[in-house]
């Protein structure tokens, strides 16, 4: 994969499109100070070099009826590099599993879980995850709820600060 070197117009697509994936190429291209075709040419440019991976709809869980978000430490009793594979090729295959990070320290791995409630949550421990011949032990964490959560990185578009999102005041 070929990387392209970034410039303040890069760097402003890649700002804008994080914060608002379904924005419009004439929209990216205004806010951006360029034209539309080159504006579409630089962002598939940028999807070619592996800086944009894909485009995603961010859905509100408790609507869909996943009431419950638990964040569980997963120690392994093995780690060699095949157990830990192993673990990560299961975990794939687990639609409530929503993020797994694989830790250095006390723990072996960190997964985001989503369930419909605290039931489902159990079922999906006893009947899944303490399953695996590998797993030690799991600690769960119940997610009360999120002050933040913003996907991608910082992106500084001029100097050392990063873009910010434009500001929406609401309609009295």
């Amino acid at each position: 994969m070929q990387r392209v070197k970034l410039d303040r117009i890069d760097r402003q697509i890649l700002s804008d499109l994080q914060t608002d994936g379904r924005m419009t190429n004439v929209d990216l291209a205004q806010r951006a100070g360029i034209s539309a075709p080159p504006c579409l040419r630089r962002v598939r440019a940028l999807e070619h070099a592996g800086y944009i991976k894909g485009y995603h709809a961010e859905l509100d869980p408790a609507t869909l009826g996943f009431t419950v978000t638990v964040f569980a430490h997963v120690g392994l009793n093995s780690q060699a590099e095949a157990d830990l594979t192993a673990f990560e090729s299961l975990v794939k295959e687990w639609p409530e599993v929503r993020e797994c990070h694989m830790l250095a320290g006390e723990t072996d791995f960190f997964l985001k879980i989503v369930a419909k409630d605290w039931d489902a949550y159990q079922k999906f421990v006893t009947e899944k995850l303490t399953a695996v011949p590998k797993v030690a032990n799991v600690k769960s964490s119940l997610g009360i709820r999120s002050a933040k959560n913003l996907p991608g990185v910082p992106i500084a578009v001029d100097g050392d600060k990063p873009a910010q999102p434009p500001l929406t005041v609401p309609a009295e």
